[in-house]
């Protein structure tokens, strides 16, 4: 997700996951990808900004629109209902109902884990432990958390590491995972994240990167540093514990435009990776529909190709 979330080419026909085996120059490729697709409810921010959908209705539109059968929730959406038990209930009845897996809560808003306020650091990481209750309510393998704080480099590694040893130490008695998604500043930096992990060194600590997060800096709300994405979605693939696939535009041949597939799909192949790639589609010249079908077909070619 990028800075709008922290304030606020045409449709591809809809491929089922257990394709058969598609010849092509003289190859058979795997039936299915090396890794399992599942949908960001952040790709449809409009939608449930707008109350056009509530977080209730995300398990049927993720399978009856778009034939996803995982998907990765926003706690924005449903900020207040971490510990409604009735409301987590009928979610998880609804992802029974339409064969849904729940994988992630992405969390926002809860205060900076790399606050190099002491006080105010406990308090960022007390704020979470309500949201991995909840992730383990609904059966997700994982919450998503921010690495944010303001200080030096140092100050700000030192911090991070020890919120997440911490949420890592909660979490794993819960039996789940806590990633960070490299969100900016410091946590877009390839090595900052990779030495934070490396102080944490905690199995059920990880990261999700994202293809389309990797501005260091910025001034007047304008990217002036940005960090290699290959180069950093490499360095972080022995700590990956999800994929998010970022993609804002096309181009005619429905390749995206801002990040090589073959490429970055090449640096997570390689790595051994077989988890979950997450759809999140971000632009604005496809409708969020186009975009999630789009990024869906662009993954599973990019699949086929890499074979």
């Amino acid at each position: 997700m990028n800075m709008q979330r922290r304030q606020f080419i045409k449709n591809a026909p809809v491929l089922a996951a257990g394709f058969a085996l598609v010849p092509a120059m003289g190859k058979a490729f795997p039936a299915k990808p090396f890794f399992e697709i599942s949908l960001a409810q952040w790709s449809l921010y409009k939608e449930f900004f707008s109350k056009k959908y509530d977080t209730l209705d995300f398990p049927a539109v993720a399978r009856k629109k778009f034939d996803i059968g995982i998907v990765e929730y926003v706690n924005q959406f449903f900020k207040d209902k971490a510990t409604d038990k009735t409301f987590l209930s009928n979610l998880l009845q609804r992802c029974k109902d339409n064969g849904v897996k729940n994988h992630l809560i992405m969390i926002d808003g809860e205060g900076d884990l790399g606050n190099v306020d002491e006080k105010e650091r406990i308090k960022a990481v007390e704020n979470h432990y309500k949201w991995i209750e909840a992730a383990r309510f609904l059966g997700c393998q994982s919450i998503r958390v921010n690495a944010f704080g303001r200080g030096s480099r140092e100050e700000v590694k030192g911090a991070a590491i020890a919120s997440l040893s911490h949420l890592g130490e909660f979490a794993g008695k819960e039996g789940l995972n806590v990633i960070v998604e490299n969100h900016g500043s410091y946590s877009s930096d390839g090595e900052w994240l990779l030495s934070v992990m490396q102080g944490v060194a905690r199995k059920n600590v990880g990261i999700l990167p994202d293809f389309g997060n990797f501005c260091i800096r910025r001034e007047h709300n304008q990217c002036v540093e940005e960090y290699d994405k290959y180069k950093g979605v490499q360095l972080w693939m022995p700590y990956a514990k999800g994929i998010s696939a970022k993609t804002f535009d096309f181009d005619a041949a429905g390749n995206c435009i801002e990040t090589d597939y073959p490429q970055m799909m090449k640096i997570i192949k390689n790595a051994g990776f077989k988890g979950i790639i997450g759809i999140e589609y971000e632009g604005d010249k496809l409708s969020a529909e186009e975009g999630i079908r789009a990024t869906k077909e662009l993954l599973l070619k990019t699949a086929k190709m890499l074979g």
